[in-house]
């Protein structure tokens, strides 16, 4: 077995924050070719987020680019998971499905949420929980967590995968008016 951290494990929440977007992993290994969250070239994430604000798509936009929309549009990105433990070769795994279980260090969402005097919502990135019974564990007590404190936490549809314009609508509802 081997450790794989999260490769964003010191990305600085800002106090600022009022929009916090939770994910589960990205790994820190040489295979991952992301600069940051979502990085992916098959995360549509970066224009998920401007199109939402009016702004100019950052997909493929550089890390400094990035950090200074959130900033601007009090946004931040956390993931569940700080560490998992698995075979050897599978370093590279992102599949949820196959990382679920394999968590050795959950961050701790909750005590994070509670820095935040400005959250005023809170999502996740997944829709579906069928395959990952213990992410959807720590989901539901950030969700009773948020639900306790009276701010807004809805699972969104992945950014994953491709674009679509319901996926557009989706994410800009929430974003813009915190549409539950």
């Amino acid at each position: 077995m081997i450790t794989v951290q999260h490769r964003f494990l010191n990305h600085q929440i800002n106090p600022e924050t009022e929009m916090l977007i939770i994910g589960t992993f990205n790994p820190e290994t040489p295979d991952n070719d992301a600069e940051f969250f979502y990085g992916r070239s098959r995360n549509y994430l970066w224009r998920l987020l401007p199109s939402a604000f009016g702004e100019t798509d950052l997909k493929g936009a550089s890390k400094k680019e990035k950090l200074e929309f959130i900033k601007q549009y009090k946004i931040n990105l956390i993931d569940l998971i700080e560490e998992i433990q698995v075979e050897e070769g599978q370093d590279a795994n992102y599949y949820d499905g196959y990382i679920d279980n394999k968590v050795t260090r959950w961050r701790n969402i909750i005590g994070i949420i509670d820095t935040l005097p400005n959250l005023k919502r809170v999502c996740f990135t997944r829709k579906t929980f069928s395959d990952i019974p213990d992410m959807k564990k720590q989901l539901d007590a950030i969700q009773k967590h948020c639900d306790n404190k009276g701010i807004p936490f809805k699972a969104l549809t992945t950014p994953a995968r491709f674009y679509r314009e319901d996926k557009q609508t989706e994410w800009t509802n929430f974003l813009l008016n915190c549409n539950r």
